[in-house]
């Protein structure tokens, strides 16, 4: 294998000092960035554009967030979103358009070109490394992530916290309770408080939040059905037992991972309307349905929650 592939395979980028130690010419890495061979990352640092066009917004923060760290060294640690990526977060409504960083050295707080340099205090317990990355650590990371983000996106960050982490709710409280006279964490409160490991996807999360919003009854979340002699029939994202009513979010990504090999999206989609049906007949309950869309009309969803909850009840 070539060096500049083991590098990228390693850690997600080489630098022209990398690629002149292979052995390349400027002209040659000249041509190559220019023929579209190498995508330049930042000023010096490069990956294979072939790797960088099959990768999503979420993969090119953390090859672009490596690129920064190696570039700015000892001097900062990753912070904010840039953290939460390299914790492994499931990220929506964050801005990835830069990489955020916290100064270690006294540094200003300035951005430069494609880095948001943070200044804070930053204690030793703070920083954890993560495959090599000195990071910040996640629930701190998430908090600061999110600190101009809505109620929404937060929630939705902290649940994916809580998944990804094994950290207890209580620990995100924690957290805040140590940070909240900190500038722009004050509106947290509420996310915070509703944050749970069991809202399991981004889409179960804007569920919460939606009905936190619209005065909609807390439900219970993941909702085990079993039939007469015990058997788990399924377990449905949401319920509302005194309304005798069942809720589910349907998301693309939810339906992939129903996918079993052999399958096709229609084998899953009447695979889960048989599940509904077995559900429905087992509790005599009815079912109401939430794709990813609806959150876009509110007032339309507010009134089918309404509706359903009244009539179900």
């Amino acid at each position: 294998m070539d060096m500049l592939d083991t590098l990228v395979t390693a850690r997600g980028f080489f630098t022209r000092s990398d690629a002149r130690d292979c052995g390349y010419s400027e002209k040659a890495m000249a041509e190559a960035a220019r023929c579209g061979v190498w995508h330049r990352i930042r000023r010096g640092y490069y990956t294979f554009s072939v790797l960088w066009s099959a990768m999503d917004d979420v993969a090119r923060h953390r090859v672009r967030s490596a690129a920064a760290q190696h570039s700015l060294g000892d001097a900062v640690v990753l912070s904010h979103v840039s953290a939460s990526v390299v914790h492994g977060l499931d990220i929506w409504g964050i801005p990835l358009q830069r990489v955020h960083v916290t100064r270690l050295d006294g540094g200003a707080g300035r951005i430069e070109g494609d880095v948001v340099h943070h200044v804070g205090s930053v204690s030793d317990e703070d920083v954890v490394e993560v495959d090599g990355r000195r990071v910040m650590r996640p629930a701190r990371a998430a908090i600061e992530a999110v600190g101009r983000s809505t109620g929404e996106v937060a929630l939705a960050h902290f649940d994916a916290l809580l998944r990804a982490t094994g950290l207890t709710q209580e620990d995100l409280m924690a957290q805040f309770m140590s940070m909240e006279a900190w500038p722009f964490t004050q509106h947290l409160h509420v996310p915070v408080r509703l944050a749970s490991p069991l809202h399991q996807s981004i889409g179960e999360s804007r569920g919460i939040s939606f009905f936190f919003r619209h005065g909609v009854p807390a439900p219970v979340c993941q909702y085990e059905v079993r039939d007469t002699d015990g058997t788990l029939l399924g377990t449905c994202d949401w319920a509302w037992p005194e309304r005798r009513q069942l809720g589910e979010f349907d998301g693309f990504v939810k339906l992939g991972r129903l996918l079993r090999p052999g399958q096709t999206p229609g084998d899953v989609v009447f695979a889960e309307k048989r599940r509904e049906d077995a559900l429905r007949e087992a509790t005599g309950w009815s079912m109401i349905r939430i794709i990813w869309s609806d959150y876009d009309r509110p007032r339309v969803l507010q009134a089918r929650l309404q509706r359903a909850l009244r009539t179900a009840g």
